[in-house]
């Protein structure tokens, strides 16, 4: 490492799982909060706003406030406002995060542009035909993120990158994906704690959409093996002698403060 001016976690599978706190995740945030380390919590996360996941995230006793949640969400909003200012957007998404959405005007039928988000029930037949039928006509997609799994106490569920690369397969169309592992999540976060990239860690449990995608912007990755972890996946990527490696692998958040030196 070199200077440590704050770390970037991911959620889901590095603090907690189904909402209940990783062993050892509150002692690690309790040494950040010590030791006055800025962090930032970066999810794709699409079924809370950033005011209830703070909630979430304190009632599993990991102390934290809206404005160090980055969401997929809010900056897929920024994404629309910027390239398709006034757009009629039709939302596709499991879970109410509307109000992470500002200035975004929301309709039921013959949108501007589609906005998916993270999968869930809603995700139904008739749901994706129409999704479909808007892609292949020409209205753009915009993707909070391209996740293709998430872990839950039950087992891993599929997101919405598994429909998503069918969508983009059969119509013959490209979606834009807003969350990880696209940089522009990477970046604010650095920015809202007023550091560098390259002295930001960022801890993820997803070698691809995580680690390496915040390794290409310059900060330091670390690998997680919980959550949506498999020791196939790293033993693939090891084999490929010119394939990016992540910074550093440990078993659980709670070795952090051991990898950091702190």
């Amino acid at each position: 490492m070199q200077t440590l001016g704050g770390v970037l976690f991911d959620i889901d599978g590095v603090l907690v799982t189904s909402w209940e706190p990783i062993e050892g995740a509150r002692e690690t945030i309790e040494l950040l909060d010590k030791k006055s380390i800025a962090r930032t919590f970066l999810t794709n996360t699409t079924s809370k706003t950033r005011a209830q996941i703070a909630e979430a995230l304190s009632r599993a006793g990991m102390s934290a406030a809206e404005d160090e949640v980055l969401t997929a969400a809010a900056l897929t909003a920024g994404y629309v406002r910027e390239h398709h200012p006034g757009a009629r957007c039709y939302l596709l998404n499991s879970g109410e995060v509307r109000e992470d959405m500002p200035g975004i005007e929301f309709v039921e039928d013959d949108p501007d542009v589609i906005v998916l988000g993270g999968a869930g029930e809603e995700f139904s037949h008739r749901a994706l035909s129409a999704v479909y039928e808007w892609m292949s006509q020409g209205v753009p997609v915009v993707a909070m993120h391209r996740s293709m799994t998430w872990s839950t106490f039950d087992g891993l569920r599929i997101d919405t990158g598994i429909y998503l690369t069918g969508l983009e397969e059969s119509s013959g169309r490209k979606a834009i994906a807003v969350g990880k592992p696209a940089p522009a999540g990477f970046l604010a976060a650095a920015h809202r704690m007023g550091v560098d990239p390259e002295d930001v860690v960022m801890v993820g449990d997803d070698l691809h959409n995580d680690v390496l995608a915040a390794q290409v912007v310059g900060m330091t990755g670390v690998l997680v093996k919980t959550g949506k972890f498999r020791p196939d996946t790293l033993e693939r990527w090891a084999r490929d002698d010119f394939a990016m490696q992540p910074d550093h692998v440990i078993d659980t958040v709670a070795d952090l403060p051991t990898a950091l030196g702190l």
